[in-house]
């Protein structure tokens, strides 16, 4: 039925949330290429990235554009062919295993809005479910915001980004803008975000690199360009070609993308 109305890919399907949210809160795409900006930063310092190149706001903004006004072609993802693997088990088991284990402490999978709606048409088009997933994932876990040392958020485009930080609470509606450009998501900042360059600029994994990224920031194991990384040390220099590991992380949280009925969370612990 929507083919019809040539609506075809999922940058038009991701349109509809952001498009609104951009008319109610005055949000440009400049303010999108922000992120973009932060996560190539991060993916310059990852040595399996696929797009290293540190680009700056206005090279997102020369770029072509495939969605006005919601997406410049930096503003979307890439498309890649790779596997990923993680490995669940009890924490019981897990402290006989080689790796240090990481503690699941707060999961949330497919949450739904109050009533289960599960599609895409009903629900407030300007937000998407952490609005509802959110409360209850930092409930379960029982740490707040600011506990968090790492963030992943699933970045099919730099939209779904800011509406995820939004709906889960890390700033207030309407000012995602102004949040990812305080420098919170960049490396050095209160809540690096992607710090493996996500799937704007390291690979796309349906989300799950960005979990095995953050398991990785909490082990310690991150692969830099830091010259004794192997062996679990780490400059904290995060200019181009350096490092990324996140100094002391403890906690790590990530955001899957939703719907505005649907959306799913994860807080790991050290």
């Amino acid at each position: 039925m929507e083919r019809l109305y040539g609506l075809i890919s999922a940058v038009q399907q991701f349109a509809f949330n952001f498009t609104k949210h951009m008319a109610t809160y005055g949000v440009k795409s400049e303010d999108l290429a922000h992120i973009k900006v932060a996560h190539s930063n991060h993916a310059s310092n990852n040595p399996k990235a696929m797009m290293k190149q540190r680009v700056t706001v206005q090279y997102v903004m020369d770029s072509r554009w495939i969605i006005r006004p919601v997406a410049h072609l930096l503003d979307c993802c890439l498309e890649t062919d790779n596997a990923t693997c993680v490995i669940v088990t009890s924490a019981e088991r897990a402290k006989n295993l080689k790796q240090t284990p990481a503690h699941i402490i707060g999961v949330q999978g497919r949450g739904t809005k109050p009533g289960g709606d599960f599609h895409f048409q009903h629900g407030n088009m300007g937000r998407v479910a952490g609005h509802y997933v959110g409360p209850r994932i930092f409930d379960m876990a029982g740490v707040k915001h600011e506990d968090i040392d790492a963030t992943g958020c699933y970045d099919a485009f730099t939209s779904t980004v800011l509406l995820q930080l939004e709906d889960c609470g890390w700033c207030k509606k309407g000012e995602g803008k102004d949040y990812v450009k305080s420098g919170a998501i960049n490396l050095g900042g209160n809540h690096p975000n992607n710090t493996s360059g996500g799937h704007l600029c390291e690979a796309y994994t349906h989300g799950m690199n960005m979990v095995i990224e953050n398991v990785r920031q909490l082990r310690g194991t991150v692969d830099d360009y830091c010259p004794n990384a192997a062996n679990g040390e780490h400059t904290y220099d995060y200019s181009e070609g350096g490092c990324r590991q996140v100094k002391d992380a403890e906690i790590s949280m990530n955001m899957g993308w939703g719907t505005p009925a649907v959306g799913s969370a994860l807080i790991v612990r050290k």
